[in-house]
């Protein structure tokens, strides 16, 4: 992209030769006021006015004009979207260095503060905090109190974008003090919504609403032009109000941000839709989930529309949307979108190995560069013995056994190289199997967090089931890692690690008790993730359903090999089974899901009710390749 822009100029000296020579200042002064008046509106042909007036400005050799045009053209890329990546920081930098030229030092200082904010954006957060320090020492010199309090205000946005709230309070309260001093009331309203974020990140929910406040109180008092902030203020105080339960507030909150979004650009651009989430989410948290699903859909189409689509925040929307599905019993829809999230999921975890990988492949490839030179060295020293013993005449006797001994030196050598490739290699192995245990584990705890916190019972359920679910995942990594074969797992000892696991969720260790009545059996992953979901399935419905009013009880598992390629699985209980004519009870989502993932195994399920009830699988094991 550089390399387009860059090709920009010498073709827009041969296109501007057909302007005079004798091009006034006055004249291009009066486009840069033009191109400064129409930059955040443009027009159609702004761009090209732009690129013409900066092929005139270089004509005439004027540093500072140069550097005024680079300006203006920074801040269209930043509001517009064509090149904006690559132009942003390529005409800032050369405003900046053609300022230093002509010793604009006010002009340089605001520059660094402009292209410091803009690189916040593009995640360039050292190169945007070395800018505004350069700033800051300018304006200090100057005793510029304005555009200090500029420079403090992005200064706050950078700690902020750095996970560091508490300093990101501290400079935006001392970027107020200054703001409000000198009357710079636009930037005090952008450095009041810096702080809601910060405040709402340090936990302190009470100083965020206020905030939020005097962000909007200070946008309207003052009418200032900014109505995407004016939204982002309504829309971060509705996220506040979600923190404090007060969801009536949060969802008045969103409609009006997303009202003025709308009103602004249209309810069609995806950037608009995105504003939606927070409406969806206030209604699902307030239990209307029929209103929630076409605001989070809606917000849904924003972030794919706009490349968000495999964002973390994306995996929460799509189980959101999940849950109001099941809620409203669509649940084929309901499971579509828990695949959806777990795509997004999968994709996280996807780039995490591949920078484990790509770290693997930099140390691999130095070991080998390491290896050449070793490599190197030998032959030289091979040949200096050789010259030497010629030289000395030694006899080929003595040479045949000086080579023996090196080269069973040299094979000695890289067996020992290639068992400690094979032995970091393994390590690397289990650090992401290890790495994927804790993040389940992570969700698993997550999603206790909020069951602890929801009265329903129905959606408690619904979390509690999801956390086994997750928890059955994890022991297989747990195992993988912790195990001596990294391809298979031990069956029966994850079968008691997982029947320990949902005994203590359901706090039924002395009531109900789980045998394992099988051998030792090694699986392959892909066949011991289904098979663990599904026995997970059936026990957390047998101690829910088979043992009412605590009961004592026994449920039986047992998997083994069966000839004909067969594997043969039995959950039973001694509970008090099924009843004919009576419907099942629960939302059907767990036999929904056990039903597939039969399927998914070319396996057939039989169940019947004989002093309780009684599942038999058997599923037609893949032959490798």
């Amino acid at each position: 992209m550089k390399k387009i822009i860059t090709i920009i100029f010498p073709v827009l000296f041969i296109l501007n030769l057909s302007y005079s020579q004798s091009d006034q200042p006055e004249a291009i002064d009066a486009s840069l006021k033009w191109l400064n008046n129409n930059y955040v509106e443009s027009s159609e042909d702004f761009h090209e006015k732009a690129l013409q007036t900066l092929g005139r400005v270089y004509q005439l050799k004027d540093t500072q004009l140069m550097a005024e045009t680079h300006l203006v053209l920074m801040r269209w890329h930043a509001f517009h979207v064509p090149f904006t990546i690559d132009s942003v920081p390529l005409h800032g930098e050369k405003a900046i260095a053609l300022f230093k030229k002509t010793n604009d030092q006010a002009k340089l200082a605001a520059t660094c503060v402009e292209l410091a904010f803009e690189s916040i954006d593009g995640n360039q957060l050292d190169k945007a905090e070395k800018l505004i320090f350069d700033s800051i020492k300018i304006y200090e010199a100057l005793e510029d109190e304005k555009g200090l309090g500029s420079a403090y205000s992005t200064l706050s946005r950078i700690f902020l974008s750095q996970k560091e709230p508490e300093l990101a309070i501290k400079y935006g309260l001392e970027a107020l003090k200054l703001t409000e001093k000198v009357r710079d009331y636009n930037t005090t309203q952008e450095t009041w919504l810096a702080l809601v974020l910060a405040y709402h990140e340090a936990g302190e929910l009470d100083k965020a609403i206020n905030a939020a406040d005097k962000c909007i109180e200070t946008i309207t008092i003052y009418n200032i032009d900014d109505e995407f902030n004016l939204a982002r203020a309504y829309g971060f105080r509705g996220d506040v109000w979600s923190d404090l339960k007060d969801y009536q507030k949060s969802l008045e909150d969103n409609l009006k941000s997303y009202a003025i979004v709308e009103a602004k650009i249209g309810a069609a651009r995806p950037a608009a839709k995105t504003y939606r989430q927070g409406i969806g989410l206030a209604y699902y948290m307030k239990g209307d989930y029929k209103e929630a699903l076409p605001h989070l859909e809606a917000a849904i189409d924003g972030y794919v529309n706009l490349g968000q689509g495999s964002q973390p925040k994306m995996q929460k929307i799509y189980n959101e949307v999940a849950d109001c599905y099941a809620q409203l019993g669509d649940y084929q829809k309901a499971y579509q979108s828990e695949q959806l999230a777990h795509g997004v999921y999968e994709t996280l975890m996807q780039d995490k190995v591949a920078n484990l990988e790509a770290e693997a492949l930099i140390k691999y490839e130095t070991v080998k560069k390491d290896e050449a030179l070793a490599s190197q060295a030998a032959l030289i020293e091979q040949k200096s013995k050789t010259q030497t013993l010629i030289i000395m005449g030694t006899s080929l006797l003595i040479v045949f056994l000086i080579f023996l001994l090196y080269f069973f030196y040299k094979n000695k050598k890289a067996t020992k190289i290639i068992r400690a490739k094979n032995a970091e290699n393994e390590l690397l192995l289990k650090e992401i199997h290890h790495r994927v245990k804790n993040n389940l584990e992570m969700v698993k705890s997550l999603i206790a967090l909020q069951s602890a916190q929801i009265e329903d019972p129905a959606t408690k359920e619904a979390l509690i089931a999801s956390q086994n679910r997750v928890q059955s995942m994890g022991i297989i990594h747990q195992k993988l890692y912790q195990g001596t074969n990294l391809g298979s797992i031990e069956m029966k000892d994850y079968f008691i690690n997982l029947s320990e696991g949902i005994l203590d969720t359901f706090d039924a260790e002395e009531q109900v008790k789980i045998e394992c009545a099988m051998d030792n059996l090694d699986l392959d992953v892909d066949t011991a993730v289904p098979i663990g979901l599904i026995v997970n399935e059936l026990l957390t419905n047998a101690l829910k359903y088979a043992f009412p009013k605590k009961e004592q009880g026994t449920i039986h598992i047992s998997l083994e090999k069966m000839p004909d390629n067969y594997l043969r699985l039995k959950v039973n209980d001694n509970g008090i089974g099924k009843t004919a004519g009576i419907a099942p009870i629960g939302t059907g989502f767990g036999s929904q899901l056990v039903q597939l993932l039969t399927q998914q195994l070319n396996g057939k399920m039989k169940e019947y009710t004989n002093e309780g009830t009684h599942i038999e699988f058997d599923f037609l094991i893949e032959q490798s390749a």
